[in-house]
């Protein structure tokens, strides 16, 4: 009997099912779109019976709560890397990487910015991760405006701004709607217009 309890399996660890789980939930939003985005297509996806997403994640909220958190923190990872050493050159770099986020992984922007996916409640917890994106784009306005880089008084309504600028250009890019030959010269134009107009009185150019 001794032989047989020592053989017993080991159970898999709550923290490795939910990792397996958003693993299988990100697999699907990929390659389905939010659409295909199901509790039964997650259990089969991550080989996990359909009651595991509703005893691990709550069920289809939960997992989309967690899969927008895991959104957030990765465009909070993407716009904050970079070691440029010039404050300006860290806000330009912010912005392109912004783009880059989008492009790359669409349906997580389809779910974090468009509403892709009704809810039926607020998203818990979310809310922190997406400040944390945002925060970074503060800091950038914030470290450009205190090395004398840009005018920005207001760095929290200056980073609104600018982030409204260029979700609505990213968002035009993914739905096939922008107007010019090259959509990232045309994208790179925009921010250097934000620039320009963010340049402290008496510049003579960035």
């Amino acid at each position: 009997m001794a032989a047989s309890r020592g053989a017993r399996k080991a159970r898999t660890p709550s923290a490795l099912i939910e990792r397996e789980l958003l693993s299988a939930a990100e697999a699907i939003l990929t390659r389905k779109g939010p659409g295909g985005l199901t509790v039964r297509a997650v259990a089969v996806e991550a080989g996990i019976a359909p009651m595991g997403v509703y005893s691990r994640l709550g069920g289809k909220n939960g997992l989309v709560d967690a899969l927008l958190m895991r959104g957030f923190d990765r465009l909070r990872l993407t716009v904050e890397a970079g070691d440029e050493p010039d404050e300006l050159d860290r806000l330009r770099a912010c912005g392109l990487r912004y783009r880059e986020f989008a492009l790359a992984n669409s349906h997580f922007y389809a779910i974090m910015f468009e509403g892709a996916i009704a809810r039926e409640r607020d998203p818990d917890g979310v809310g922190e991760h997406a400040a944390g994106a945002f925060g970074v784009l503060v800091r950038r306005v914030e470290l450009a405006a205190a090395a004398g880089r840009i005018a920005a008084p207001d760095a929290v309504g200056v980073a609104q701004q600018v982030w409204g600028a260029l979700h609505g250009a990213v968002v035009l890019e993914l739905k096939g709607l922008v107007q010019t030959p090259d959509p990232l010269a045309t994208y790179t134009a925009l921010i250097e217009t934000l620039l320009r107009g963010l340049a402290p009185p008496g510049a003579q150019g960035s």
